[in-house]
């Protein structure tokens, strides 16, 4: 692989991404029709191997897109293609929680098999399934984590402070990032009831008079961040920030969630969003280079 290809909205990441590696660069060009349909323009020669950024927030927009790439460039000479999404999506529902539910992390691994090589990505949303070579069958699944990189950011600016997931599913991404700076870490557990009402156990540990960072791989809504917060809050804890890989951020979570009294919001890049503070491309260009290598 010598080339990062990505699409016009994701570029200042491609190109960040193509420096750190050495790489060339070049964007996909887009038309959309007036009927929604989209012309694609990849450049007219490609290596046999390349990487294709593309982070999958806005999902149902992005995949004929992604698919129409994919396919084109195989016809201009790639033959080993790696797709490179910082946030993957779909990955939620890998089983069935009532009769007749699409199992959409299954389905959509099935096609990114058909379409890519290799698939990259960060803190996907994995639970009952174990690796991301199980998601994308017969293919190569490199799962990353920028769990490390905020716990340094966490470390720096929070000194001491409690990392708390807000639900179980985080104790993954929190023992990862308090464990790698010497951190103290606990979970919350969470009731859901909804998609925008959740209810949020505090763990039994001393929260009063310590500073608190709120950790989860992917904030959406923030409605269990806020819940998580304001319970912090209530019970004494001297301060409560929040800190993602994924923020997704939809309406008005992040004004929500410093309403509950939340100082700050802090996220990587691999969403672009305001609060983004870390960035992941040292993370993605050191495994691009062990892929090329091996």
């Amino acid at each position: 692989m010598s080339l990062v290809l990505a699409f016009d909205d994701e570029a200042a990441m491609a190109r960040d991404l193509a420096q750190a590696l050495g790489w060339r660069c070049a964007l996909v060009e887009r038309h959309r029709f007036p009927d929604g349909e989209t012309r694609l323009r990849l450049p007219p020669r490609l290596p046999p191997r390349l990487a294709l950024l593309r982070g999958l927030q806005q999902p149902n927009e992005k995949l004929a897109e992604l698919m129409l790439a994919a396919a084109g460039a195989r016809e201009l000479g790639a033959a080993q293609l790696t797709l490179v999404s910082p946030y993957l999506a779909y990955m939620r529902q890998d089983i069935a929680f009532t009769p007749g539910e699409v199992v959409s992390q299954r389905h959509l691994g099935r096609l990114l098999a058909a379409w890519f090589d290799v698939v990259v990505t960060v803190d996907p949303h994995l639970h009952r399934v174990a690796t991301l070579d199980e998601v994308v069958p017969g293919r190569r699944g490199v799962a990353l984590t920028a769990a490390p990189l905020l716990g340094a950011w966490i470390a720096r600016q929070m000194p001491g402070a409690l990392l708390l997931g807000p639900d179980e599913e985080a104790e993954q991404w929190v023992r990862v990032a308090a464990q790698a700076h010497g951190l103290d870490h606990a979970v919350c557990h969470k009731q859901r009831h909804g998609d925008r009402d959740v209810d949020v156990a505090l763990p039994g540990v001393p929260v009063a008079g310590r500073a608190v960072v709120l950790f989860d791989d992917v904030a959406s809504t923030g409605r269990t961040l806020v819940t998580a917060a304001r319970g912090l809050l209530a019970s004494g804890a001297a301060s409560v920030d929040v800190a993602v890989t994924h923020g997704l951020f939809v309406d008005d979570a992040v004004a929500q969630i410093h309403a509950a009294g939340v100082r700050h919001v802090w996220s990587t890049n691999c969403v672009p969003h305001a609060s983004n503070v870390v960035s992941v491309v040292p993370l993605l260009a050191q495994a691009l280079r062990e892929l090329a290598a091996a």
